[in-house]
Parts: structure tokens; sequence; C-alpha cells
């Protein structure tokens, strides 16, 4: 199939580790970083300075000048994919991966969708088995596969860029198609470097409110309650409603 697993990776170069799990990604590292890098992982794709510094852009840049029809985007910091049968939990070797990823554009060409992904929570708990597609779900970002999509990140909203392109998606098209089976497990943002260089508690929801002021409130939510205790706090990550019937 024709495909390319890309790794945007931004200050990072000695604790990234998809490349440990996966051979055959490729680093998208920005010009001035190549050094640090080129000892890391033997697949680079070296970008432009001004591409880095902006999630949103360096994956509108790759969605912009890569030549394949699918695109595969990854976070650098994927410890292993794990997939539910039944009751049971397999964590994926690197071949059941690649397999994981051509069922994915199949079914995403049969279903003629530009969007697709996998869930984004390990817990048995939210695997229903009666449900292993949705086609109105949200995307994470640390696994997000394009098919000719013609759509492209917002660069104003960084920080949620993998919630507003789930909505433009689901806004145009009507579907999407996230494989509620396969898993992703990641360190996200418990490491430095990437996203953790401007993301803070005010960036955040300076970015949730724009997200909201974009979506309406209607679509975009956010749980303010914690459990027990009388007082609000602060989720970093909305509740987003899809006003369009299925699963």
């Amino acid at each position: 199939m024709n495909y390319k697993i890309y790794c945007p990776t931004y200050k990072r170069a000695d604790i990234c580790k998809t490349h440990k799990y996966l051979k055959n990604i490729i680093y998208v590292v920005r010009e001035s970083e190549k050094e640090d890098y080129k000892n890391v992982h033997k697949n680079l794709w070296i970008v432009p300075d001004s591409a880095q510094g902006n999630l949103s852009r360096i994956r509108n840049y790759i969605l912009n000048h890569s030549k394949e029809e699918n695109i595969i985007l990854l976070d650098d910091d994927i410890k292993h994919f794990g997939k539910f049968n039944g009751n049971k939990l397999k964590k994926l070797n690197e071949s059941e991966v690649y397999k994981m990823i051509e069922e994915g554009i199949q079914l995403a060409t049969d279903l003629d969708i530009v969007f697709w992904g996998i869930n984004c929570i390990g817990d048995k708990g939210s695997y229903r088995e009666y449900t292993p597609f949705g086609l109105t779900s949200y995307i994470g970002g640390p696994f997000q596969a394009h098919r000719k999509n013609d759509l492209r990140y917002d660069e104003k909203i960084f920080l949620k860029e993998d919630y507003d392109m789930s909505l433009q998606v689901l806004n145009k098209h009507r579907k999407n198609l996230r494989m509620n089976m396969y898993h992703y497990v990641c360190e996200q943002a418990t490491l430095k470097g990437g996203c953790a260089t401007y993301r803070n508690i005010e960036t955040e929801k300076e970015h949730n409110n724009l997200l909201q002021k974009k979506w309406g409130k209607k679509i975009v939510k956010f749980d303010t309650t914690q459990r027990g205790k009388k007082t609000k706090g602060f989720d970093i990550n909305p509740i987003i409603k899809i006003p369009i019937k299925g699963v």
C-alpha cells in the first residue's frame, strides 16, 4: 500500500522513542536540529526551521509536501499499540502494527473516509465490544491518519489541533473512522520538548476557548466539576458533542 509514517519531533533528540518500536517511521526534523538527530534514527526528513515550533504548522507542512496518498502521523513518544479481543489485551509487535495500518487504510478506502485513527484510551472499561468501529469519534493526536484529506490543521489552535481536525472532517465529510479495538500508549505530556516547550495551563485555557468559540458551546463543552468537592477545577481536555447520528 502507498503510505508513509511520519513523526514530527522537536527538541527531543535525546528522549524520542517511537523509532525503537517501529523502524519504518520517518522523523520530521528542523534544519537546525539535524545534527542532534542524525545518530538517533536513519530515516529523517529535514525541513526548514520555519515549519517547526507549532504542531499544526508542521503537520500541515507534511500534508502539503508528502506525495503519498495515505499519510500516518505519529507522536515521537509511542511506547506500543494494543488490541482488545474480548477481554484479552494484546500488545502489538512491529509487523502487527503495520498490518493494523493496512487494515485502517483499506477500511478508509472502502468507506471513502479521509481521516481515521484508533482509540485514545487503553482501558478495557472504555472499549465496547459491540462498537469496534466509530464513524463520528474524536481522533487523538498521537495517531492520526489522512487519506487524500483536503482539510488542514488550524494553526491558531495548535494545542487542540486534533479536536479541531476531528470536527473539521465531521463537519464537511460527515464521517471519520476510529478503530476502537486498537489503542495507543504514549508518554505524551510527560516529556520535555515538543509541545511541552509552550504548553501550560494558561495556553491550554486559551486554546480551549478558541476551540469553543470556533465550534460553539453546544459542541465543545468542559467538565469543571471535581467529584466529591464543592470547588470547580479545570480539565485541559474538552468534551466534544457531535451532532451527527450514528456511532
